[in-house]
């Protein structure tokens, strides 16, 4: 990376070649170095804004294809109106600042079943912000990140508002189902004589503000531009019962009120909707899971295009008549970053990104989706590990059939009382005994006693992609429905069904404490863009396994038509095994067109989980992934080592990839409060943060990125629900030069992380 007299300019020396013809238009040449590189002149002229004569206007920015403008908002940060309409918003907060986005309660509503667009806008920052970080003092909150701390890392009074105005869009591809909502946040602070704009596409199954707490926070604090989106996820929430849906900005109508501005509702005939009614009533369609376009495969696209509506929006902000000023890609610094699903997102934005738009990438916990296992291997301590880069459709379930057995093993035992252990829930232990009994009986897991096979699927998981590492957070992760839940939703939505196919006998409605399927109540729904998160982890939707011996029953009170016992409906978890594999998971025989699933039901799964395969070339962009060595849920050896070997594999020496891999981190940070979590995790949000702070220093001043390495960190200890305080000593920073024994490296083709 050259540096120059303005760093800001140095960002624009890797694209400005593809930009030339663009360019010459209105700069004076486009000449590059003796290398074929872009010289420093070629930066310089880069800078439209420096090479405009006072006087001549630059064209308007015309809004990108397929984008239509619903909104353009400024937030000062301070009340507006009085009595019962005064209302306070700022784009980091809503309003409420650091206090109000620590508090354990959510602000309240005027009318709780008629919230309005501002008032969801505000409790939908509150529940994004709380759902990515530790909202805890003593795990962090206000001290290592929060919006009282500044953008230096120092600790202030101040609440942390962020005035700017907020520009909210939609792209859609013509079909009114793909529907990516997107907001581009721009600060007061905004320096336009170094411009610089964020990149944050929503982790997991989030709406737009999904990664307010990452690269909204990171980014508005630099004074940057943040540009965010859903990707084609979020809180589409079609009830077929009353045919109501969420329009854009959050609020409620019935699908043929909302018209162009329901965010998602399923592509059914009303005669379809009221026979699917009179057999399951109470149903929900889920717009990531029955939108029918398989949206992770244009993450990455939907990325790139909310990028290009934020360049149309800060000249909208900025520019006019007179103003001899205009932003571009060569004159702006752009950094992509993104946690989960929105990690995988900037991944694939960078794959595609051919045209120098993005400088920079930073990925926390990516779920990555490797193409293949073949020409990378990875080693562990010396020692090469045998499961590793599957799928997520593969990798949940398969870990549906697995888990709830393997909890019950020793090594995988959690003995402190919590929401997360369900062992500890009435009835839920006896329903483990019952799974694991009922995959002894298929010949699925090996021993004679509960105790043996609890052992066998545990040893089944490890040599599945999870490690030792892993055991203790086999009983959290299932028993918060992550594998029902995924297993539910993924295999579907690569697939492209409807909601009238019913795929697996599956459905999604709320459900009564004992399982059943009920009508969500009008709270539930008028808030769900502020709630939800996308997914159906209940609220309101949960996945209800319609197969259930005697009815419709909710995942965890499922009967198996098979066994004849409640086993948390291994045989829809087996029918979602088989739409991944193509084949029964019991006898190994090929689907065939008279199964359950079909033969080409499962082709189309398998079809879809290729089109979201990643490429592992991202173009010699600077990238720096950071994940968790205990992350559960989206495993190392399947996601962040494998592409970083697999990134190996297709760059060569040519890559600018870093891997950081931090122990005694996972997935969830906001779980990290509750018992058991407190004691051993630490929270990864601060190395995303570091992350984002070595890429911007990269791309600003030239330092050098970090070596790829292992962060050793301190677990806080103490008593289960009251850890001692996290300390600067738990968690030491990102090392600009570790030692040898923590560096990650690579012997061939093979990533070597040491123990």
């Amino acid at each position: 990376m050259r540096t120059t007299a303005d760093p800001y300019r140095a960002a624009a020396v890797r694209r400005i070649l593809p930009l030339c013809a663009i360019a010459s238009a209105v700069l004076a040449g486009c000449g590059g170095g003796a290398d074929g590189s872009a010289s420093v002149s070629d930066v310089q002229a880069a800078n439209v804004n420096a090479k405009v004569p006072p006087g001549v206007d630059l064209p308007a920015q015309a809004m990108p294809l397929g984008v239509t403008q619903h909104s353009v908002t400024d937030y000062p940060a301070t009340t507006v109106g009085t009595g019962a309409t005064a209302q306070q918003q700022d784009l980091l907060t809503g309003g409420i600042g650091k206090t109000g986005l620590g508090a354990p309660v959510p602000p309240l509503y005027a009318d709780a079943n008629n919230p309005t667009a501002a008032e969801l806008r505000r409790n939908a920052l509150y529940s994004n912000y709380r759902a990515i970080l530790d909202p805890s003092v003593a795990g962090g909150y206000g001290r290592f990140y929060g919006p009282n701390v500044t953008a230096d890392g120092t600790v202030t009074a101040n609440e942390g508002l962020i005035p700017g105005r907020e520009y909210l869009a939609s792209l859609d591809d013509g079909s009114g189902r793909k529907r990516v909502v997107m907001a581009v946040l721009i600060p007061d602070s905004f320096d336009t004589g170094k411009p610089c704009l964020v990149l944050g596409p929503s982790s997991g199954s989030r709406g737009v503000y999904g990664a307010i707490g990452t690269a909204g926070e990171w980014g508005l604090k630099k004074g940057c531009a943040v540009a965010l989106t859903d990707a084609g996820k979020g809180v589409g929430l079609h009830d077929l019962g009353d045919d109501t849906v969420n329009k854009v900005d959050g609020t409620r109508a019935t699908r043929t009120a909302a018209g162009v501005l329901a965010h998602f509702a399923a592509d059914i005939t009303e005669s379809a909707r009221a026979a699917f009614n009179a057999v399951l009533p109470h149903r929900f369609a889920l717009k990531q899971v029955h939108s029918q376009q398989n949206p992770e495969k244009d993450w990455g696209s939907d990325t790139l295009a909310v990028a290009r509506y934020a360049f149309h929006a800060l000249n909208d902000r900025f520019g006019g008549p007179g103003s001899g000023r205009r932003f571009v890609p060569a004159n702006t610094l752009v950094i992509a970053g993104s946690a989960s699903n929105g990690g995988a997102a900037v991944l694939r934005a960078a794959e595609l990104d051919r045209t120098g738009l993005i400088d920079g990438v930073v990925a926390s916990e990516p779920v990555t989706q490797m193409p293949t296992t073949a020409g990378y291997g990875i080693s562990f301590g010396g020692t090469p590990v045998s499961g590793y880069g599957r799928n997520l459709a593969d990798l949940v379930t398969y870990g549906n059939l697995y888990q709830p057995c393997a909890a019950m093993a020793a090594d995988a035992a959690m003995t402190e009382f919590s929401f997360f252990n369900f062992m500890t829930i009435a009835g839920m232990n006896g329903r483990a005994q019952a799974r694991c009994a009922s995959l002894a009986a298929k010949g699925l897991v090996n021993g004679a006693t509960a105790a043996e096979r609890a052992a066998d699927a545990l040893a089944r998981l490890r040599g599945y992609g999870w490690t030792v590492e892993h055991d203790r957070m086999h009983n959290a992760h299932w028993g918060l429905g992550n594998g029902p839940i995924l297993s539910a939703m993924y295999p579907v939505a690569y697939g492209r069904f409807s909601v009238l196919d019913n795929v697996c006998g599956t459905s999604f409605a709320a459900a009564d404490t004992l399982g059943n399927p009920v009508a969500a109540t009008a709270a539930a729904k008028a808030q769900s863009f502020a709630i939800a998160n996308g997914t159906a982890n209940g609220t309101p939707a949960a996945p209800i396994y319609d197969n259930s011996l005697g009815g419709s029953k909710a995942w965890q009170w499922a009967v198996s038509a098979s066994t004849g016992t409640a086993d948390f409906g291994l045989d829809t978890a087996l029918c979602q095994r088989a739409l991944v594999t193509g084949a029964d998971p019991v006898t190994g025989a090929p689907l065939t067109d008279a199964s359950t699933p079909t033969a080409d039901q499962s082709a189309a799964v398998r079809r879809g989980i290729a089109e979201v395969a990643v490429s592992g070339d991202l173009g010699r962009t600077p990238t720096i992934i950071v994940s968790g060595r205990s992350d559960a849920l989206v495993p190392v050896n399947n996601n962040s080592r494998a592409y970083a070997a697999y990134n190996l594999a297709v760059e060569g020496t040519r890559s600018q990839l870093r891997y950081v891999e931090v122990t005694n981190a996972q997935h969830f940070d906001t779980f990290i409060p509750l018992a058991g979590f407190d004691t051993r995790f630490v929270p990864l949000h601060g190395y995303f943060n570091q992350a984002m702070d070595l890429m911007h220093a990269h791309l600003t001043a030239g330092a050098p990125l970090p070596p790829s390495q292992v962060v050793r960190t301190t677990p806080r200890g103490g008593v289960p629900g009251a850890a001692p305080a996290l300390t600067a000593a738990h968690i030491p920073p990102i090392s600009a030069a570790p030692a040898a024994a923590d560096r990650i490296g690579f012997s061939g083709t093979t990533l070597t992380v040491p123990q």
